[in-house]
């Protein structure tokens, strides 16, 4: 899922590499239908994954088509070891893994949310190198996991935390546990607990 964003920043980074060159090159063609990509994500994030698989057929897929008509077109032109080329041989050996998010409307078009979420920890990391034992660095790491996972489900941390810890002691079975995991609670279920 970086396969987007990667290939944005490789035109973005050649674009950088023309330097203050006025007249708009390959270059500047290959960043502006990523963007146009993007446009379309933006005006999809709030629908159902359906609605945004649907949104993704009518606007996405013909900017992907015009985007590999000209990436056959473009790539015999350009030098492989500019940075263009550069650019333009990872959007073609990549290909497919571009594509795969237009196959199910609950994918990203890229990883940036789950790069977002993750941002705390590694900025943290110096803090837990002195981490006195494994259990507790293994402890750590599964709270954080669940905090984040509870965020990417729309649920508020504090809130479902003490949910969880107040329901947990009656869970008897493993199903009535995996109840409890933040994709199977919605906050209604929070509220009302």
């Amino acid at each position: 899922m970086w396969v987007v964003w990667r290939a944005r920043r490789r035109f973005s980074d050649a674009v950088k590499a023309q330097g203050r060159n006025k007249k708009r090159g390959k270059a500047h063609r290959g960043l502006s239908l990523i963007r146009r990509l993007y446009r379309v994500e933006t005006l999809a994030r709030k629908l159902t994954a359906e609605e945004r698989y649907s949104m993704r057929q009518q606007q996405a897929v013909p900017i992907i088509k015009e985007i590999r008509s000209w990436l056959e077109d473009t790539l015999p032109q350009i030098p492989p070891s500019s940075a263009t080329g550069k650019a333009l041989s990872y959007l073609h050996n990549e290909w497919q893994q571009l594509t795969a998010y237009l196959k199910d409307g609950r994918l990203e078009i890229d990883n940036n949310g789950a790069e977002n979420a993750i941002r705390p920890f590694v900025l943290g990391r110096k803090n837990w190198l002195f981490s006195t034992s494994v259990k507790g660095v293994k402890s750590s790491a599964n709270l954080y996991s669940l905090i984040e996972t509870a965020k990417a489900n729309g649920l508020e941390p504090y809130a479902y935390l003490r949910y969880v810890f107040t329901e947990l002691p009656k869970a008897e079975t493993v199903e009535a546990i995996e109840a409890l995991l933040p994709g199977n609670i919605n906050m209604d279920q929070i509220r009302g607990g």
